[in-house]
């Protein structure tokens, strides 16, 4: 490893970017605590380097600095940053850190070092997350102080071997950046985001980035236009203002691309233009968002539909701003962002822009933040399964946007993006969701796995007859629903065998088992082909099964029958199985020709002594001539 030589002078002059950073608000105390952990840290790394041969001390400094100078904490969360390998990678214990920097300090130190175990409950990378993710329950600051930590080392990533950045990019596409996002911090998590892409997918991130590059030079000549044309509008209306053009970036590109199943040319808005405003004492934020939509759209035409006001409505991480879409002379929709200087620095800092203020939105997401942590520690103390839905939990509770939709009385539901009724109905009340039956969007009737959209006005039909699907687990997204159904997926009576997928026997059936190598039982007909097939080569796998009716298990049937025409045969048909023995026919299809009917009906049964019944049912109704089973 080649080492770079960086002078005494150089990391002093780096430190001192740190203590620049923070000396406006901090007292001489906190600032000699500063220097003090600084000191500290670099006699620790004295013997250390990074893989990029640079003394090791140079990355603690750029963490602080991060702290300090990006995310603007105070200076317990700086000393930290300082320390926050030491105990990791040195004989220094917290024991020490506490002693010397007190227990604010220690904590935090605590929290972001990584815990040497014997065994791990999940594994290794799963475990030192959930140890930070339950810092939250106390302290916040920990996990900026871990983002920073992630975010210096996604940048110095070229350093490291191909595996190393596959899996630290992994880590952070996964985990770290949706994170930020939750916790509005737009500008990191758009940096994470490119970063982890352009270490996991560098030859198309490379050819988006060019992609960019020349759709910027492209651009010119337009954008210059159209930004002089609303420079003049909004001066010669006395509005005080600056404005910024903000190219999305290769991740951003290409994850639309991927959604909207697109190539870069037919992708629209891969730019937008930023109008920022200073807060007027005059008019509210609002106000001014509207008085600058209202004098733009006086002179350019409007997309129809394209506003999006994060204004009142902000998302859950209290992003704020007033988006539309405006046609340019050159016949081209440009994407315009109305925002404050706060809201635009709300972007970077998130809810930690002013942490002295008791903002009730701010503490109450925390604490719903906290909340679900503490639940999903609690559920995995609790099941003894610690691995199970932990990154699925995780993800759910962390994922990248939010909407929020309604219900009948008005009241705002906020759900991660794509979620579907099944989380609305869930996020209502667990036991709306453990027997959603069908849903209302909008006035109209859907399927409970409906992808909701922002706005959505939402109503749900139950059933106590009706209890979560498998499936469902593939159209939840929140926590919330995806806990409960899988905690009654596992808690539902499994069969005790396995059915052959060519015969799907019915319990009442003549059958036999073939015992497989991994001990399972598998059921057929004694009719079926694959099972004379196994006995004919495997005879000494072939074992007797008591294949009886259980209440909680239904087994999908599919009957054809003939008749003659006439009125209410099908109600006669319907009532024999739905009526009388209170069976769901799921799908049915029926034709009439010359005179002669012809009906298929799937529905699912106990067994096969009631399937006998309902044929039998059937075939006593007047007109019926022929009843067949298929089995599906």
């Amino acid at each position: 490893m080649e080492c770079i030589e960086i002078t005494a002078d150089e990391i002093q002059r780096r430190a001192h970017e740190v203590f620049s950073a923070m000396e406006s608000r901090s007292s001489l105390e906190e600032m000699q605590l500063m220097h003090k952990a600084f000191n500290f840290a670099r006699e620790a790394h004295s013997q250390q380097r990074r893989k990029t041969g640079e003394p090791y001390i140079i990355h603690p400094i750029a963490v602080a600095l991060i702290v300090a100078k990006e995310l603007q904490l105070g200076a317990a969360p700086v000393c930290a940053a300082f320390l926050h390998d030491v105990v990791e990678d040195t004989p220094t214990t917290i024991d020490n850190i506490r002693d010397m920097f007190g227990e604010d300090v220690a904590f935090l130190v605590k929290v972001v070092t990584k815990q040497s175990k014997k065994q791990y409950a999940m594994s290794k990378q799963l475990d030192n997350f959930k140890q930070m993710l339950d810092s939250m329950h106390y302290d916040i600051r920990a996990i900026l102080i871990k983002l920073a930590d992630r975010l210096h080392n996604m940048r110095t990533l070229d350093s490291m071997r191909p595996d190393k950045q596959m899996k630290i990019a992994g880590e952070t596409d996964y985990f770290y950046a949706p994170l930020a996002n939750r916790l509005g911090l737009y500008t990191i998590k758009i940096e994470l985001e490119n970063l982890s892409f352009r270490f996991r997918c560098p030859q198309v991130y490379e050819r988006i980035k060019k992609l960019i590059e020349q759709d910027r030079a492209a651009d010119a000549k337009r954008m210059h236009a159209f930004d002089e044309k609303i420079d003049q509008i909004l001066t010669n209306n006395g509005i005080n203002f600056r404005r910024e053009i903000d190219y999305k970036q290769p991740y951003n590109i290409w994850r639309k691309m991927k959604t909207l199943n697109v190539d870069f040319e037919h992708l629209e808005c891969r730019h937008f233009t930023r109008i920022v405003f200073p807060v007027d004492m005059y008019l509210s934020e609002k106000d001014m968002c509207l008085k600058i939509y209202s004098l733009l759209t006086d002179q350019f035409k409007e997309r129809p539909n394209s506003i999006i006001n994060y204004v009142d409505q902000p998302k859950q991480n209290g992003y704020q701003s007033f988006h539309t879409q405006l046609l340019s002379d050159f016949g081209v929709w440009e994407e315009i962002h109305i925002q404050s200087e706060r809201m635009t620095k709300k972007a970077d800092l998130g809810y930690f822009l002013d942490p002295g203020r008791h903002d009730r939105d701010i503490n109450q997401w925390l604490e719903t933040f906290r909340n679900v942590l503490k639940d999903i520690a609690k559920n995995i103390d609790n099941n003894g399964k610690e691995d199970a839905y932990f990154i699925e939990s995780v993800r759910a509770s962390f994922y990248n946007d939010d909407i929020q939709v309604y219900t009948p009385n008005g009241k705002a539901i906020t759900l991660p993006k794509n979620s579907s009724a099944i989380d609305f109905a869930f996020n209502i009340h667990t036991s709306i969701g453990m027997h959603a039956k069908y849903a209302k969007i909008n006035g109209h009737l859907a399927s409970v796995k409906t992808i909701l959209k922002r706005g959505d006005c939402v109503e749900i039909g139950t059933d106590p007859d009706v209890w979560p699907h498998e499936d469902w687990t593939s159209y939840a997204k929140s926590y919330k629903a995806l806990r409960n159904i899988h905690q009654f997926l596992d808690n539902k009576p499994k069969p005790r065998y396995e059915r052959c997928p060519m015969c799907n026997p019915i319990p009442g059936e003549e059958v036999i088992g073939f015992k497989k190598d991994d001990g399972t039982t598998v059921v057929h007909r004694r009719d079926c082909y694959t099972a004379i097939g196994l006995a004919s080569r495997f005879g000494d796998s072939i074992i007797p099964v008591e294949y009886r009716s259980e209440s909680y298990v239904l087994y999908p049937a599919t009957i054809t029958l003939k008749a003659v025409d006439r009125q209410h045969l099908l109600s006669d048909i319907i009532d024999s199985i739905s009526n009388k023995l209170h069976l769901s026919i799921n799908d049915l299809h029926t034709s009439t020709e010359d005179e002669i009917v012809t009906t298929s009906i799937n529905f699912f049964v106990h067994s096969y002594n009631e399937l006998q019944m309902i044929v039998q049912s059937i075939l006593n109704i007047p007109d019926v001539d022929e009843v067949n089973y298929e089995n599906k």
